[in-house]
């Protein structure tokens, strides 16, 4: 018989997951692979902070040496900011960190994975994963463990380095819900409106968290996405933004980079062709998520339906 591997938790995590009190989930590649050091680690604590100030409790998912964590703490965050032997871990690649013993930044496929093990059912992140632009064949785990794993996700939309309009058709298609939160159009990451209507507009927290207890309740067994647009004061423009992304997918083409170092090699480009503009966007729309999904989870541990 399979024996379920429960992730190693912080006391703190631990006693909040037991009790039923509101924790959340934060995904950490982009503390391996999304900022460049010390930045990363900095804005790893930082989305900690916002979290705790809105009454839940922070869990930054990881793998240490081959263990699944829930929660980490402050050595081990400036060790994964640091080390370049830290691989970047989608929910497939799980086992292999776990037999090899390897350290990894998880995906939020991974972060799902380990924070539905651990009880913990919200997480906030940056952006999520998608179908890619040209090749509808390169489809994200994200999404496919959307359909898999009930964890509720609070993102600010699609990568906008992905074909949007083409991932939400997926989402669909594998009957993920999608909201978005105080908006009508789906969020492209760095604007706010990406050209598309798409799911349910909710304007109150504790009506999403209903939402997701209904989800359950009707045995739906896939998360929710919740997309929460960038605040408007840190929005890019959307032309200036798309003519870069564009310029950096054909460069990645030209130097023959694939799967999951584009996101990286993209991510890197946009920072340094807007003088850090991008990375300024980013700190700010992944501390916007975490106060929402903190939010979220407050209402829904008062309501009993996080467990």
């Amino acid at each position: 018989m399979t024996r379920k591997i429960r992730p190693q938790m912080t006391d703190e995590v631990a006693m909040a997951v037991t009790q039923g009190r509101p924790v959340v989930a934060l995904e950490s590649t982009i503390i391996s692979h999304g900022m460049p050091w010390p930045r990363n680690a900095e804005t790893a604590l930082q989305v900690e902070d916002a979290v705790r100030a809105e009454g839940a409790v922070p869990a930054t998912i990881a793998v240490i040496d081959g263990t699944l964590c829930a929660g980490l703490s402050a050595a081990q965050v400036e060790r994964l900011g640091r080390d370049t032997s830290v691989v970047k871990a989608a929910s497939r690649d799980l086992g292999a960190c776990i037999a090899k013993r390897r350290s990894a930044g998880t995906t939020v496929s991974a972060t799902m994975r380990i924070a539905s093990l651990a009880g913990i059912g919200i997480f906030a992140t940056g952006g999520i994963g998608g179908v890619h632009r040209g090749d509808g064949m390169d489809v994200s785990a994200d999404l496919t463990e959307l359909a898999a794993t009930d964890v509720l996700v609070v993102c600010a939309g699609v990568k906008s380095i992905l074909d949007i309009p083409r991932t939400l058709e997926m989402l669909e298609t594998l009957r993920v819900p999608v909201a978005v939160f105080g908006a009508d159009a789906f969020p492209a990451f760095y604007t706010r409106d990406s050209g598309v209507v798409a799911g349910e507009r909710y304007d109150d927290p504790a009506l999403i968290a209903a939402a997701r207890a209904a989800n359950a309740g009707v045995g739906l067994g896939a998360g929710m996405l919740v997309a929460n647009p960038i605040p408007v004061e840190a929005a890019l423009d959307a032309a200036g933004i798309s003519a870069t992304i564009d310029a950096a997918l054909a460069e990645a083409e030209a130097q023959g980079i694939t799967g999951q170092a584009v996101t990286p090699f993209l991510l890197g480009r946009l920072n340094e062709s807007t003088d850090g503009t991008a990375l300024a966007a980013n700190i700010a729309l992944v501390l916007n998520n975490a106060r929402l999904a903190a939010r979220i989870a407050v209402a829904g541990a008062g309501g009993g339906t996080w467990v």
